[in-house]
Parts: C-alpha cells; sequence; structure tokens
C-alpha cells in the first residue's frame, strides 16, 4: 500500500484496507479441513497438534485473522511510523472505541482502552477519590486483579474493606444479593464485584447488585474479565456504572488489551491520572499504547460478531452443561459450579480429595494426554477449572474425562 493511498484513507476505510489484506490469510491446507467448533475457518487457531485446550479463562487463544490484521497494520505502522502512528492508526484506534461500544451496548465516550481488566479496576480505584472512613463491599472469590486497587487505597488512604463471603458449592443469587444488603453500611461508597466468578463460574446477579448499589448511592463495579466475548454482555441492560474487562480471554484478542466502561451518569467522578486529557486512545495523560494491537481488537469484536454472539454463548453452555453431566461418572471429584440453568457459565470447576494435588494432577493431563486445565488457587479449594469456548468440541471434553479417570481411578 503506498502512502499516499494510506494517507487518503479515513478512519473505516483504513480498517476495511487491514480486512481486506488478511481476507485470503488462511493456509490452503485449511480449506479441506473442517472448522473446530464454531471457527469461522479451519486452521483459525494454532494449537500444537492433539491438544485440548481448556483454559480461555486464563488466556484465550488468538484467532489467525485477528493475529493477520495485528501484522498488517504493524507491517504498515513500521513504514512511516510518525505517519501511520499519529496519523491513519491513531484515528482507527478511536474507531475501534466506537465498535467496542456497540458490542458492549454503551456510547463510545463512555469506553476507555485499557492493557486489561486489572488496569481498568486499578484506574477506577485511584480515580474514584475514596476518603479514610469510606468503604469499599465486595467478596471473598475475587480475583487478585480485581481486588488489588482496593487494597491499594486502603492501604494509601485508610479506606475500609468489607467482604461477602461465598462458599464454593453454595450457588444462589438471592443469598449473594441478601448478604450484599446486610453489609453496606451508610458509608459504603463503592459495591465491587465479578460478572462471573473466576473461582467457580458462578453467574453473579449483576443487575440486581447494581440496583442495590444504585439505591444506596453505591458505585457498582463490575470485573467482567471472564464474561466478554464468552457470554452475551450490554453494560446499560446490566446497570453498573464501571465495567473492566480483558481482551485477552475470552474476546480472543491480541494479549495485553482490554475495555472500561465508565458510565456517562458519573460524570467524572472517576477520575484517575490515565484520564486526565481524556478519554481518546491517545492523548498526552495515556502515551503511546500498542496501536496494533488494538486494532487487533476491532479484528477480534469482527470475528465474534460473524458468528453471532447468541450462538457463542449457546454452544459455550451446551458444552458445558455437557461436562456438568460427564463429570458425574468420574470418581473422586466434586463439581461445585452451578448446575445448568440460570446461573450457569462456560467455566466449570471441580473440587478434588486433598490426597490428590491439583497442581500434579494439572502436569499429568498436560503432559501425558494434552489437556490444559487451570488449578484453582489454594486460597479457595483444592480444585480445577475447566473453560469451553467456540473452538472447543466434544472432542475436548472425552479426551478431559478419560484422562481424568486414567489418573484418578
Amino acid at each position: 500500500m503506498s502512502d499516499l493511498k494510506a494517507g487518503a484513507l479515513g478512519r473505516r476505510g483504513f480498517l476495511a484496507s487491514l480486512g481486506a489484506i488478511t481476507a485470503g490469510g488462511i493456509l490452503e491446507p485449511g480449506q479441506f479441513m473442517p472448522p473446530r467448533g464454531l471457527a469461522r475457518a479451519a486452521e483459525d487457531f494454532l494449537f500444537a497438534s492433539g491438544l485440548a485446550y481448556l483454559q480461555t479463562g486464563s488466556l484465550g487463544p488468538t484467532p489467525r485473522p485477528v493475529m493477520d490484521r495485528v501484522i498488517a497494520a504493524w507491517r504498515e505502522l513500521e513504514l512511516d511510523p510518525v505517519f501511520y502512528g499519529y496519523g491513519p492508526q491513531e484515528n482507527a484506534m478511536d474507531d475501534v472505541r466506537a465498535k467496542a461500544a456497540t458490542f458492549l451496548g454503551c456510547k463510545t465516550e463512555e469506553i476507555v482502552l485499557t492493557r486489561c481488566t486489572t488496569e481498568g479496576i486499578n484506574w477506577t480505584a485511584q480515580g474514584v477519590g475514596l476518603l479514610a472512613g469510606d468503604r469499599v463491599l465486595t467478596t471473598d472469590q475475587e480475583h487478585p486483579g480485581g481486588r488489588v486497587g482496593w487494597d491499594y487505597v486502603a492501604r494509601k488512604h485508610g479506606v475500609a474493606i468489607d467482604v461477602v463471603v461465598i462458599p464454593p458449592g453454595e450457588n444462589s443469587a438471592q443469598a449473594i444479593i441478601d448478604r450484599f444488603a446486610k453489609q453496606i453500611t451508610p458509608r459504603t461508597r463503592v459495591m465491587s464485584f465479578s460478572h462471573l466468578l473466576t473461582s467457580t463460574g458462578l453467574r453473579m446477579p449483576v443487575a440486581e447488585l447494581s440496583a442495590l448499589a444504585r439505591s444506596r448511592g453505591c458505585i457498582a463495579v463490575v470485573d467482567g474479565a471472564q464474561a466478554v466475548g464468552g457470554i452475551g454482555v450490554n453494560v446499560k441492560a446490566l446497570g453498573c456504572h464501571v465495567y473492566a474487562t480483558s481482551g485477552h480471554k475470552w474476546l480472543l484478542a491480541p494479549k495485553g488489551t482490554g475495555l472500561l466502561y465508565l458510565s456517562e451518569e458519573i460524570g467524572n467522578s472517576v477520575d484517575p491520572i490515565a484520564l486526565q486529557a481524556g478519554r481518546k486512545a491517545y492523548s498526552d495523560s495515556s502515551g503511546v499504547t500498542n496501536v496494533p494491537g488494538v486494532l487487533g481488537v476491532a479484528a477480534a469484536i469482527d470475528y465474534h460478531n460473524a458468528i453471532g454472539t447468541p450462538k457463542i454463548e449457546a454452544h459455550n453452555l451446551a458444552l458445558r452443561n455437557h461436562l456438568y453431566e460427564l463429570l458425574k461418572s468420574v470418581p473422586k471429584l466434586e463439581v461445585l459450579s452451578a448446575a445448568p440453568g440460570a446461573l450457569a457459565s462456560p467455566l466449570l470447576t471441580y473440587r478434588l480429595p486433598d490426597s490428590i494435588s491439583a497442581s500434579v494432577l494439572y502436569k499429568q493431563l498436560h503432559d501425558k494426554h494434552k489437556v490444559v486445565v487451570k488449578v484453582v488457587p489454594e486460597k479457595w479449594f483444592n480444585g480445577q477449572r475447566i473453560s469451553t469456548h467456540l473452538f472447543n468440541t466434544e472432542s475436548d471434553l472425552t479426551a478431559l474425562v478419560t484422562a481424568l479417570k486414567v489418573e484418578l481411578s
């Protein structure tokens, strides 16, 4: 592409041109092979031969078309870094914000580009202006990345943190709502909780908790790391004030990307250093970002939209629910995640006996059977977590169950 042609491209034209560059990027052998699950084409995913990857909840695989778009953008950027980086590609990054806003059901002005969920929550904790004596209400099942920002303001500013206990295996939305309601105080300014619990995958009653926060004058902050891309998410329907998520999990976007929703109704009440110059993709307060990676977020959203979020969620839950039934035949483990129904998500967790190390079993599954799972942090329980996403199939579940029976017999 010539400099003249690139310079003449509008923002949407530039993104469209990257899609055109990668339209023929799939390897020839792929056209003769069936796609994995809902993958748009064979060879979209670059897994090692025979690998059953059930670990999207930690790191999702980036599809080949998304990688191709990132590489195309990077190659073009290096042709003339200032021209492209501060010209067509900088403008195109704000089109990524617009695409992400549509994907999440909000306005472009309400979306901020970040590097991950943790960064979004950290910015929120730093920017909400909590003072000594203010309180934050959260749960004991939050990912450390969703908690560290609140621990920081507690240490630096004397903020108190109250914790709602959600026992693993107790899957009751109403019990969770009641516990939050009981523990709110007149000084509670923030309720911070996950959309899907990282420990068990429990689908939290986000809309009800957000409504509770509003009724008590609190800001509802949601950790959506395990949701966006795996299930449908509409932040307006959820009613929260803040929603942070990552690109590197279920969205299958480049690693080191993320999104932060800040509802227009809270104005500038969340005011971190990084947003002092506004919410655009590049500003004096944000500094230079990973431009090709950001453009890859748009490609990841395009990939999802081409399949359809409802279809992806249905696929993910069907596999998860099938695994729920299959695991009943596996000795020595106890499924802790919710039964199929309204509280279920594409994450499923089981507990192991204390005599069996979850970490040792992880290595056996990986090294001997080519099955990748997640070891649940020991602070919660001795167990493992399974993630089923659009590229997974029943054969992946069969490989897991067969391997578990071998190792646990």
